[in-house]
């Protein structure tokens, strides 16, 4: 038979085509789909399946037989009559009849024979039966339950009626009982025979008659009980007693105790009631969300949620983060109501509870900071004002960590915040300009604006701060200060002489010319400013630098900026929370508090955190806790969806351009500022051939987890000013694994560039080694075509590829197969010398061409 499509035999068997797909899964034909052709043998397999599920015997369907059909033959003769010489005879004829099976138009087109149509048609009927039947029930039981319900409405109403009837049945009987009482009260008070008075009906008498009444008046469905004989009381001068028994202080004689059988009555049916209405939650979706922790919300068990998941096309686990997006669609989905909240928002009520109201405001000394290019004596400004020598002590006598000092000047102390100038310290200036009250920004005279120059002017810019620019190296012979002030006033920084708004002070840090200036000039910008501060309340500041210290721990340089913080009090930073144990100023003194504009060193935070985060002062450790694990969960759900996000667009990206080379480096710094300056500079080294993947990085000394982390993924450990332990170092021998240490920052960014461009692949050039021209041409019955030819220039060397130039265009590029010198083959012929030049599978060499033999070199890429 023919061979049919999918949607062609569903159309015939008057189904759909997608039914007729799954069918045809299940009956293990797999692959096809609505234009699937569909061969005899999965139509067998299919009728197969059909007769199975619907408990029929599987018997054996072989393949249709044939049909032989025999016509039938009819013989004649014909007669015929001589003409001429011809002699008359006769002539047999046979006629056969032409008959055709007696097959509908639909069995042809299926393809399918009579019986196998019939036993479809007769599977597609029991199963459209069987789906109406299901239909039907599910009708059927609806319909009993909103009879259930609609009978337990009318039970519920009619008790609440009978209960409303007893209600107001009561409240008739006790104002009847009471208007009876007031109208039959006696003038005066009445006396029992002797002469004693008797028993005042009071208000809970009253109230015991109304309940006798009411149960008199209920339908009394329990068997009467045998009344007790009670003395009929006695009425006098009018008055009347009711129910009042005058032997009532007597005490009644315990009988035998009575029991009763209590019996239920029932219908016969279950306790379960079917729940009138779904239960709804007004679920909070943050930004990001566990899949357990959103079933728990739901008050739903995590499987609902993947299965939820999966109905939509996401296949997920209990413990994958889901967007805010996802989440809402599930929720949704699920019939609950969504209520968004953003990270933020949760973390402003947490912090709502640790903010303290304000408090009264005193002056305070400012915050300074002095920013510029490399190199321009910042840290030697720094120095000549505290009388120090912090630059020697620098690596290479650049700044790479912020330092803040405090320096008297007048009546205040002000706070000074030294800022790296290179250019991977980007972070650490901004950082430093949020911070700050007043900005230095120090420019040489000699060297003019510089990129960094620029950097520092956006950074003071965009926190709104005022800025006194200090033209230093006054005492050198090429200083140009004109040359600074044009290039500034180029940049939006106008000099007051000139008509602008920012202070320039021409100083020399290292003869200390113009320095006193500066400082006059900081304290005039100062009371220009009238800053204050709150004292008694919690402390709030902000971490400048952070560390971890090998016999302290985790170290934190923070910055107070309001309130009073203490020894004892807890605090969270970012992630990290503790107890102030220990606070040192910058000379290393102990001290018991700092206040507003004061930098000290924290010990005993939990971690080393990252700098330029706020510090709160907790109320109590619990709050500190909760703070902390919040923004924990909130940056591991983070990662966890940025790495899932990263997995795809890389596999995205091998797909598209090919699987790129990668550099694993492992970073372990001495302070947290130095490592987000390398992480930034290492990953701006990244191409789209080479790239720098960044397993792991930390504060603190190289130990063993580190080393066997770089040897599981071939990483190259970096050590910026810390080194690795003794157990570590035994460890890195053992294990062969390449460990390098630096003290200056762009001394790693110089290496790890020479390490990626050695990953580059090399580019491939050309180089014409040799010109040879065909003077004449040879046939050879084992070598084919033979050129004569003469090397003009340089030399022509065996087995290098080659050019054919005819006319000075390039008909045929390939191999050098042979080279002769007469009658010898040689490996190299030089300028002015004959040869005989074979060329690999070209015999089309002619007279006057000219073969160019040519190498092909690697040159070796760089960054």
């Amino acid at each position: 038979m023919a061979d049919t499509t999918v949607q062609h035999l569903a159309k015939v068997v008057g189904t759909t085509a997608e039914k007729l797909v799954e069918q045809l899964k299940d009956a293990g034909v797999k692959g096809k789909g609505v234009s699937s052709t569909l061969s005899e043998a999965d139509k067998l397999k299919l009728l197969a399946h059909l007769r199975e599920s619907h408990g029929k015997s599987k018997t054996e369907i072989a393949s249709p037989k044939k049909v032989t059909l025999k016509r039938k033959v009819t013989v004649t003769e014909l007669k015929q009559t001589g003409q001429g010489r011809r002699s008359s005879g006769s002539v047999s004829i046979e006629v056969r009849k032409k008959k055709t099976a007696g097959r509908s138009a639909e069995e042809i087109s299926s393809g399918l024979s009579a019986e196998e149509f019939e036993e479809a048609k007769r599977a597609s009927q029991e199963h459209q039966k069987l789906v109406q039947e299901k239909g039907a029930a599910r009708e059927k039981d609806q319909e009993r339950l909103s009879k259930l319900l609609e009978e337990k409405n009318k039970i519920e109403a009619g008790k609440q009626a009978k209960l409303d009837a007893e209600a107001a049945e009561k409240a008739r009987l006790i104002e009847q009982a009471r208007i009876e009482l007031e109208g039959d009260k006696p003038s005066e008070q009445a006396v029992t025979e002797d002469d004693k008075p008797t028993a005042v009906i009071e208000p809970p008498v009253l109230q015991a008659v109304v309940e006798t009444e009411v149960k008199k008046a209920r339908p009394n469905k329990e068997a009467p009980r045998k009344a007790d004989k009670k003395k009929e009381p006695s009425e006098k001068s009018g008055g009347r007693i009711l129910h009042v028994d005058s032997k009532k202080g007597r005490r009644k004689k315990k009988g035998p105790v009575r029991t009763r059988d209590i019996r239920l009555q029932s219908d016969n049916k279950h306790g379960f009631e079917v729940p009138t209405k779904a239960i709804t939650y007004n679920v909070e979706i943050p930004e990001s969300i566990i899949v357990s922790d959103l079933a728990q919300r739901m008050k739903v068990k995590a499987g609902e949620v993947i299965k939820a998941l999966m109905g939509l096309g996401t296949m997920a686990t209990i413990n994958q983060v889901l967007d805010q997006e996802t989440a809402v669609i599930v929720v949704e989905e699920m019939g609950h109501n969504v209520v968004l909240r953003s990270d933020e928002d949760i973390q402003a009520e947490m912090l709502a509870e640790v903010i303290s109201a304000e408090g009264e405001e005193l002056p305070r000394g400012p915050v300074v900071t002095i920013m510029g290019h490399v190199d321009h004596g910042k840290t030697s400004l720094l120095d000549y004002i505290r009388e120090s020598r912090v630059a020697a002590g620098e690596s290479g006598g650049i700044t790479q960590h912020i330092g803040a000092y405090r320096v008297k000047q007048g009546d205040s102390m002000v706070t000074f915040i030294d800022t790296p100038g290179h250019a991977a310290f980007t972070e650490m200036r901004a950082r430093g300009a949020q911070v700050t009250d007043l900005v230095i920004l120090v420019v040489a005279a000699d060297d003019g604006v510089m990129p960094q120059t620029k950097e520092a002017v956006e950074h003071a810019k965009a926190a709104g701060v005022p800025m006194i620019v200090a033209v230093n190296k006054m005492d050198k012979e090429g200083a140009q200060p004109d040359r600074v002030r044009n290039e500034l006033a180029q940049i939006d920084v106008t000099p007051e002489d000139w008509g602008g708004d920012t202070q320039f002070v021409h100083i020399s840090a290292l003869t200390g010319d113009g320095v006193d200036e500066l400082l006059e000039s900081i304290a005039l910008q100062a009371e220009l400013l009238e800053l204050k501060a709150a004292v008694d309340v919690p402390a709030i500041g902000v971490v400048i630098e952070s560390r971890l210290d090998k016999g302290r721990g985790p170290v934190g340089t923070i910055l107070v900026q309001k309130g009073t913080l203490r020894m004892g009090d807890y605090i969270v930073a970012g992630e990290a929370h503790g107890r102030v144990k220990a606070m040192f100023d910058e000379h290393g003194k102990a001290l018991k508090e700092a206040t507003p504009a004061m930098p000290v060193e924290v010990l005993g935070l939990s971690t080393a955190t990252e700098s330029g985060v706020e510090v709160y002062a907790a109320p109590n450790e619990r709050k500190a806790r909760e703070i902390a694990v919040f923004r924990q969960n909130r940056t591991k759900q983070a990662k966890q969806a940025k790495q899932q996000a990263s997995k795809l667009e890389q596999a995205f990206s091998q797909m598209e351009d090919g699987e790129s080379s990668t550099l694993n480096v492992l970073i372990k710094t001495d302070v947290h500022g130095s490592l987000e300056a390398l992480q930034s500079s290492l990953n701006n080294l990244s191409t789209d051939e080479v790239r720098v993947s960044i397993v792991a990085s930390g504060v603190g000394g190289i130990n063993e987890s580190d080393v066997n982390l770089a040897s599981a993924s071939d990483a190259l450990i970096v050590g910026f000013n810390t080194r690795a332990d003794a157990s570590a170092r035994r460890m890195i021998e053992n294990r062969g694994v390449s460990v390098r240490y630096y003290s200056i920052i762009y001394d790693v960014i110089d290496d790890v560039r020479d390490a990626l461009s050695g990953l580059l692949a090399p580019d491939i050039k050309e180089q014409i080694v040799g010109i040879a021209n065909v003077r004449d041409v040879f046939r050879s019955p084992k070598l084919g075509a033979i050129a004569g030819c003469m090397v003009t220039e340089g030399f022509v060397k065996k087995n290098l590829p080659i050019r054919v130039l005819r006319d000075s265009v390039v008909i045929y590029e390939g191999q050098l197969e042979s080279l002769r010198r007469f009658k010898d083959d040689v490996q190299e012929v030089k300028s002015g010398i004959e040869c005989g030049i074979g060329v690999k599978n070209y015999n089309d060499v002619q007279e006057g061409d000219q073969i160019e033999v040519f190498d092909r070199i690697e040159v070796k890429r760089k960054l």
